[in-house]
């Protein structure tokens, strides 16, 4: 039994060392160095760049109350369309108490001399049944009468709309109905019933009740860096890609540049914006996407480029190995031009056809 067991720790032991050498003679064997074979072919080069921006809408709104109150009701939601003239929430009013009072002076003026004015019709109108007075005074007395009539409306009216936001004169001009101003989708309805709102004066911008857009004209608006404005122009083709939506693409055109640079992370930008072409692809496009614009600044056709992977520099002169007829390699200076990140154009030093030397693959010899 004690020499079987002999046995098996020698096979082991001769186990780690057949290992061992296996390991070694692995590690030890000659690399052999190939690269790989590139060409020098004609090609369109196009010279790109990608603006990071977001999508909106170009028509976008805030719903504003046109009086003080309370949110009593809301006939919308976020998400939902709308039409102009619409309504979205009706108010309470909670009336100004200094403007109520005004209000409450002038009907009770208008009322005394309504009943004056009255009184003076009476009388003149008996005395011109008699034709004791002239057509004139009649006249006179007939038009003050009226206006003191068309003045008691006036002021039980503005009563009625400070008190109540309604007249009941104009029930359809309600001020406590909050309607759309435009046709569009409800972004957001950020109050609740029970809220306070306030009308928009020169103290405040006064409450939002609902933003409204019209997510049937969309923008991309997005930052370039200054050193690749000068190459837009408008009316650029762009085309769209939104991150939440990875199997959509849209085109745009390139409509605004900005005059003026803004600050960005210590680079001086411009802001651009462009009119996306909303594809009916099924597709719910919201505001606030982020999305990339991919905008072609330079485009050259049928010219003579490699991959930029073959080029090596030396200082401020650029080289390539180009294939003899051994099948070696000779170094050859090119002259460069336009590159699109992978490929570029060669001005000079090379042919179309032309077999080049590019990065190395390493292999181990079997």
């Amino acid at each position: 039994m004690k020499r079987v067991f002999k046995y098996i720790i020698f096979a082991l032991i001769a186990l780690v060392f057949i290992g061992t050498f296996v390991f070694l003679f692995r590690n030890s064997r000659p690399e052999k160095v190939e690269f790989q074979e590139l060409e020098a072919t004609v090609m369109d080069i196009n010279r790109t760049t990608v603006v990071t921006g977001k999508i909106e809408p170009r028509n976008e709104v805030n719903v504003k109350p046109q009086i003080n109150g309370i949110i009593a009701e809301l006939y919308k939601e976020a998400g939902q369309q709308v039409k102009e003239g619409e309504v979205i929430a009706k108010l309470r009013v909670i009336p100004d108490m200094n403007s109520l009072s005004s209000a409450q002076s002038r009907v009770r003026l208008a009322e005394i001399n309504l009943k004056q004015a009255k009184t003076n019709y009476e009388r003149e109108k008996s005395l011109y049944d008699k034709k004791l007075v002239s057509d004139e005074e009649y006249d006179q007395v007939l038009q003050s009468y009226n206006q003191a009539k068309e003045e008691a409306a006036a002021a039980q009216e503005s009563l009625e709309v400070i008190r109540d936001g309604v007249s009941s004169r104009n029930t359809t001009g309600s001020s406590t109905l909050v309607r759309s101003t435009i046709t569009g989708l409800i972004l957001d309805i950020p109050v609740k019933v029970g809220n306070s709102v306030i009308q928009a004066n020169t103290m405040n911008d006064g409450t939002t009740v609902a933003t409204v857009a019209d997510m049937s004209d969309l923008i991309f608006d997005g930052n370039i860096d200054e050193t690749e404005v000068g190459s837009l122009v408008e009316g650029m083709p762009m085309h769209i890609s939104i991150g939440a939506l990875p199997d959509y693409s849209s085109e745009a055109a390139l409509e605004y540049i900005s005059p003026k640079a803004v600050e960005n992370n210590g680079a001086n930008q411009f802001e651009i914006k462009a009119a996306v072409q909303v594809t009916g692809s099924g597709h719910m496009i919201r505001s606030g996407y982020s999305a990339n614009a991919e905008i072609v600044l330079e485009t050259l056709r049928e010219v003579l480029a490699i991959p930029e992977s073959a080029l090596e520099f030396d200082g401020d002169d650029t080289y390539v190995y180009r294939k003899n007829a051994a099948g070696g390699y000779d170094r050859v200076q090119v002259q460069t031009g336009l590159s699109d990140g992978i490929n570029i154009e060669v001005k000079s030093g090379l042919t179309a056809g032309d077999k080049l030397r590019g990065p190395r693959i390493i292999n181990t010899e079997e």
